[in-house]
């Protein structure tokens, strides 16, 4: 059974190279572009053949065009900040030589927020489906935080894959004014409602599942800075979107 690795990219030339050496042993690794700038294209060149590139219509659709490309019997799904063990990769060869059993599997993640690796949080074991049957899966349509559909079912790896997320403060930042605003346009799309309320209560509770109820506060400091880094995704993301419906509304 053959094996093809799909990785979305833009602009990630300080990480990619670290991915791409973790899969070289697959059948095929498919990039999908999406208009960087810096030298991201020409190192994902040296381990692969089959670049490609398009727009940036959203992390789901981004990544079932890259699931399109495949042509092999399984997909391993990665990011570029991500990387697969050797242990991880021992497990994922003898898991695909026995087919019939499950359709997909999931594998715990392993995060890096700001040198420390996650142990509570929510960030462990933070299991994820990222090896499935070409044919037997593909990802929601969601703008972001986009999750893998399998028509089948689904095993559980025992290695996680190794995620080395957010390591400096301005990583943090950009994430979250990013990620806050694609997810205040999934929400206004879906016809929801906020105002600075609901986006303080969301933004506490944020905090409080987060540092209290996952347990953060045993992660020590890092616990506490992701705790409000979360909170304050949340509470941004109803703020935008508050603003996304009064302009709409004044349009109208």
């Amino acid at each position: 059974m053959s094996l093809s690795v799909i990785i979305i990219v833009k602009n990630e030339e300080a990480s990619i190279r670290e991915c791409l050496a973790s899969v070289v042993w697959a059948d095929e690794i498919i990039v999908l572009d999406s208009g960087s700038t810096d030298q991201t294209i020409s190192i994902c060149k040296e381990y692969t053949d089959k670049v490609h590139e398009t727009d940036w219509p959203g992390f789901g659709p981004q990544k079932n065009r890259a699931l399109q490309y495949a042509t092999k019997d399984w997909v391993l799904s990665i990011d570029a900040d991500e990387r697969i063990s050797y242990d991880l990769q021992t497990e994922i060869k003898r898991i695909i030589q026995v087919p019939g059993r499950y359709d997909a599997y999931t594998m715990p993640r392993r995060s890096n927020y700001c040198g420390r690796y996650m142990k509570h949080s929510g960030w462990w074991p933070d299991r994820v489906v990222r090896l499935f049957c070409r044919g037997k899966a593909q990802f929601s349509d969601d703008l972001v935080h986009e999750r893998i559909i399998v028509n089948g079912k689904i095993g559980k790896l025992r290695e996680p894959i190794i995620h080395e997320s957010l390591l400096t403060l301005e990583q943090i930042l950009n994430t979250m004014n990013s990620y806050s605003s694609a997810g205040a346009k999934m929400m206004a799309e879906e016809k929801q409602t906020a105002g600075l309320t609901k986006a303080i209560l969301h933004g506490l509770w944020t905090f409080l599942r987060t540092y209290i109820f996952r347990a953060g506060f045993l992660d020590g400091r890092e616990g506490f800075m992701l705790a409000v880094s979360n909170a304050e995704g949340t509470y941004y993301r109803y703020l935008k979107l508050m603003v996304i419906n009064r302009e709409n509304q004044e349009e109208v």
